[in-house]
C-alpha cells in the first residue's frame, strides 16, 4: 500500500485563485442533479477524504499537487480525516483504489485520466463507497462516481493568442506527456489561439510540436522523464521558437531547465505552465513563466468533498470553462510589462467572447456533457 505520507508536500500553494466559496457556486452552475443519498451526513470527525494520485506523483507541480491540496485545504476547512495513496506506475492505481475503500474511505479522488478504467472497476465493485475522478468522463454515468473535468481548450486558446502576440521570432511550441484527450486539448486551444491571432493580424506565427487538423504532434511518452522534456524543447528552441507550452506534468521540468539555459546564453525565451499557476508552483521558473493554463482543481476538489460531507453527493459532471472561472489564464507576474496593453485588452474581449458563446473553441477532446 503506498499511503505514505509525506511530510511536507513539495508543490507551492494555488494563492490566488478562486475561493472555495466561489467554486461551490461554480459546481451548481452546470445544471446540479437532485441529490443521491438521503441517509444522515456524517460528522467532520468521522469522515474521511481520501485521494489516489497517478503516476506523477503529489509533488508534480501539476495537477496532482492541485488536487492534494484541495483534499488537504478541506482537511483543515472542514476538520475531516484524510488519507492518501501516491502511485509510482499504473500498475499501482487498483491496489492504491482498495486500499482506500478497505480504510474506510468516504470519497475518493482519483487524480487523472489514467485512473478512469481502474476507478471505474472499484466503484462497480464498491457501490457504497463515493468516488470523484479528475479528468475523466464516462459515456454511461456511474452512479456513485462524480467527474471533475475541465473544456481546457478555451484557456489554452488565450494562451496560444498571447503566445503569437508576444513572440519576438514568429515560432512557439508545444508537446504532450502522453497522446490522451486531457493532453491533447491544451494542445488544441493553444494551436487555434496562434491561428485565431493570425487571422486577426495578417500573421503567420507558426506552431511546433502539434498538427490540430492530424490530431498528432510531440509526445515524450509519459509523465515522468524530465530530460526527453529539455530534449524537447532544446530542439524547438534550434527549430526558432522562443515560447514553448509543456502539457506533461513533471516533464515540464525539463522545458523549464532547457529555457533557463537558453536565457542564460543570451536567448529571450518564454514558458508557459499548464494546470496550476506555474509562477506558484513551479518558482524556479519565475524568471521565464509567461503565463499558465489553469485548471482550479483545488478548489473543486475542496467543494465535492463538502457536499459528500453534507450528503449532497451527486454524480453530475463538473465543467469547468472560462463563463465559470474553472479554467482561466494565469496573470503574467514577473513579465506582465512584456504583454503590451493593447494585447491585455484582446485577450480580455477573446475570453468574454468565449464565456458568452461568440467565439466558438472546439477542440475533440472537449467534454461532451
Amino acid at each position: 500500500m503506498k499511503n505514505s505520507l509525506r511530510a511536507t508536500v513539495k508543490r507551492g500553494s494555488m494563492a490566488g485563485v478562486a475561493t472555495a466559496g466561489a467554486a461551490a457556486l461554480l459546481l451548481t452552475g452546470c445544471g446540479a442533479a437532485p441529490t443521491t443519498g438521503s441517509s444522515a451526513a456524517p460528522t467532520a470527525s468521522d469522515y474521511t477524504g481520501c485521494i489516489v494520485s497517478d503516476s506523477g506523483g503529489f509533488d508534480d507541480q501539476s495537477f496532482n499537487q492541485s488536487s492534494y491540496e484541495g483534499l488537504k485545504k478541506a482537511e483543515q476547512d472542514l476538520g475531516i480525516k484524510v488519507n492518501q495513496a501516491e502511485s509510482k506506475t499504473n500498475n499501482d492505481f487498483e491496489p492504491n483504489l482498495r486500499a482506500m475503500v478497505s480504510a474506510g474511505c468516504d470519497l475518493t479522488v482519483t487524480v487523472g485520466f489514467l485512473l478512469g478504467d481502474a476507478t471505474k472497476s472499484q466503484a462497480t465493485a464498491n457501490p457504497d463507497s463515493h468516488f470523484a475522478i479528475i479528468d475523466f468522463g464516462y459515456e454511461t454515468p456511474i452512479s456513485n462516481v462524480k467527474p471533475i473535468i475541465y473544456d481546457t481548450a478555451q484557456a489554452a486558446f488565450l494562451a496560444g493568442y498571447l503566445a503569437a502576440g508576444t513572440t519576438k521570432t514568429g515560432t512557439v511550441a508545444t508537446f504532450g506527456g502522453i497522446k490522451i484527450p486531457t493532453v491533447t486539448i491544451f494542445m488544441d486551444g493553444y494551436a487555434d489561439g496562434v491561428k485565431y491571432y493570425n487571422e486577426q493580424k495578417g500573421k503567420d506565427v507558426k506552431v511546433l510540436g502539434w498538427d490540430k487538423a492530424k490530431q498528432d504532434g510531440s509526445f515524450t511518452g509519459d509523465f515522468e522523464k524530465q530530460d526527453k522534456g529539455k530534449q524537447f524543447t532544446q530542439n524547438f528552441l534550434d527549430q526558432g521558437a522562443d515560447i514553448v507550452m509543456p502539457v506533461a506534468g513533471p516533464v515540464g521540468k525539463g522545458a523549464g531547465a532547457a529555457l533557463k539555459e537558453a536565457k542564460a546564453a543570451g536567448k529571450d525565451v518564454k514558458l508557459i505552465w499548464v494546470d496550476s499557476d506555474g509562477f506558484l508552483t513551479a518558482p524556479d521558473y519565475k524568471d521565464i513563466m509567461l503565463s499558465s493554463v489553469m485548471k482550479l482543481m483545488g478548489e473543486a476538489v475542496e467543494t465535492v468533498v463538502k457536499q459528500d460531507k453534507d450528503g449532497e453527493f451527486n454524480n453530475t459532471p463538473y465543467v469547468g470553462t472560462l463563463a465559470n472561472d474553472g479554467v482561466q489564464l494565469a496573470p503574467f507576474h514577473d513579465l506582465d510589462s512584456q504583454v503590451p496593453a493593447e494585447l491585455k485588452s484582446e485577450l480580455e474581449q477573446i475570453k468574454k467572447d468565449i464565456a458568452d458563446g461568440k467565439l466558438k473553441v472546439e477542440s475533440a477532446a472537449s467534454p461532451k456533457v
